[in-house]
């Protein structure tokens, strides 16, 4: 369809005017188009070619309001490094509207109620940071939020130095937040609690519509989709930075791309974002973090459900995780039987955490290994070690029913050849502010389609440079 045809709906304004903020986008002076993701455009079923004209630029700036469409801003609340904010909400975020399933929402597009000290906007450092790590997300298969495309301005906003600002056109199945049902536990106002819960449960759990146990179910799947979700970032070595209960979704996928990283050398306590002091997002400490959240949400859901009842579903988290976890590692090593391999995959990750070794490349390397380790070794400074695991390895190999041809092939299309690191992010980044976005929408392919080889970019599949590896990057980012 034509933009014009596009028809959004805002079924989240049929709640009470305590859940939001109408308020128009602030449109950025003499925007151009950055980037323009056809696959997201396909999820809504707008045509390619819309991208190419001025009225595609200003919808994305906000100055093109389409019809049906009502602009507004959400309320919420959050945990925020451990700290309860009474009201947090979309500071720099105005929500257009839904069309076949996903909200529509422009981040960096100016002031609301809830932007505190804030200026609305977004740099086009950040905002190309979320555009391709959403999509670099939906490549490996994650649950997350998407996003169609970037906008940019010579307008200067203020962060560290003066930055040109930016608007993300981003999509999303849902918006809610744990922090959403905490505004209405704390400020005592139980009805708001379960009108949203009906909400979100019109909206991503409709299957449990007109069940007698429907908020009891609802929070039974959060839990479960959360811990799988902890699973597979864990797996894939992707590092959030900044898991507060306002940045995690209700939906159970991967919101608000900040300061986040794919591990360089693996290492299970790093820290990618500088704010962290103590280390509560370290890598490590992801799984923990989401069953603490998850705690936080079942204390805002307590007057709509009895958390005699909530607390079992919880106490399964941790076994959630677990099972899935050694699931997913088992597949990355390639072993496919029914057999206990935590011994195997824990001597694994002790010899990765002793010396360094790229987490990627590694898995990688190992998706071709048919017996020859001279790849393997070379990766490795004490090779000793890993030779010992190997031999562990081949012993276990020997009980796979796949031939080595075929459990190689399986490996490749489940260890991506491709993540984006932050030097390759920051490759793009710096070439975009020259005003070169060839790279953005290069690095853009390769997210989508992680498992391939891109011979022009060879260069970024292997192991990260030492003068890049293990950067930190602020909340800004």
């Amino acid at each position: 369809m034509l933009l014009t045809d596009l028809k959004l709906t805002s079924e989240y304004l049929n709640l009470d005017e305590i859940f939001y903020h109408k308020v128009n986008p602030n449109p950025l002076k003499d925007p151009q188009l950055v980037s323009f993701n056809k696959k997201a455009a396909d999820l809504i079923g707008l045509k390619h070619q819309e991208a190419n004209s001025q009225t595609f630029v200003d919808f994305v700036n906000g100055s093109n309001i389409i019809p049906d469409s009502t602009p507004y801003a959400m309320c919420y609340a959050g945990h925020q490094f451990g700290f309860y904010v009474p009201r947090l909400g979309d500071g720099r975020a105005i929500n257009l509207g839904a069309i076949k399933g996903w909200h529509l929402q422009l981040k960096g597009a100016g002031q609301t109620r809830y932007s505190r000290s804030g200026d609305g906007r977004a740099v086009l450092r950040s905002s190309i940071r979320e555009y391709l790590m959403s999509e670099a997300m939906y490549g490996l298969g994650i649950p997350t939020t998407r996003a169609l495309a970037i906008i940019s301005s010579e307008q200067q906003v203020i962060r560290a130095q003066w930055e040109k600002s930016s608007i993300v056109l981003r999509m999303s199945p849902s918006w809610i937040r744990f922090g959403s049902f905490e505004y209405f536990y704390y400020k005592d106002d139980h009805d708001k609690i379960e009108q949203l819960a009906d909400f979100v449960i019109n909206e991503s759990y409709p299957h449990l519509k007109g069940d007698p146990d429907a908020y009891l179910k609802m929070f039974e799947e959060i839990v479960i989709s959360t811990a799988k979700l902890m699973a597979q970032w864990q797996a894939i070595g992707f590092n959030h930075g900044v898991m507060n209960t306002d940045n995690m979704s209700i939906a159970s996928i991967t919101i608000d791309y900040g300061p986040y990283a794919f591990l360089d050398d693996y290492d299970f306590n790093y820290i990618c974002n500088h704010t962290d002091r103590e280390g509560r997002y370290s890598f490590g400490n992801q799984p923990k973090i989401g069953e603490w959240n998850l705690a936080q949400l079942m204390q805002a859901l307590s007057p709509i459900i009895d958390s005699d009842r909530m607390t079992p579903m919880l106490m399964r988290y941790h076994k959630i995780f677990q099972t899935t976890y050694l699931s997913l590692l088992k597949n990355k090593l390639g072993l496919y039987s029914d057999y206990d391999d935590t011994k195997l995959v824990s001597e694994l990750f002790e010899l990765l955490q002793n010396q360094p070794i790229d987490y990627t490349y590694f898995f990688r390397t190992l998706s071709h290994y048919q017996g020859d380790r001279d790849a393997l070794l070379k990766l490795v400074m004490m090779k000793k070690p890993l030779a010992r695991w190997l031999d562990i390895y081949d012993e276990r190999l020997e009980l796979e029913f796949l031939p080595p041809k075929e459990r190689n092939s399986k490996m490749l299309q489940t260890n991506p050849k491709y993540v984006l690191k932050n030097y390759m992010l920051q490759d793009a980044i710096d070439e975009a502010n020259s005003g070169d976005y060839s790279l953005v929408d290069a690095l853009l392919n390769i997210a989508q389609h992680p498992f391939d080889e891109h011979p022009e970019f060879e260069h970024y599949a292997g192991a990260t440079p030492d003068e890049y590896k293990n950067l930190k990057l602020s909340c800004s980012s």
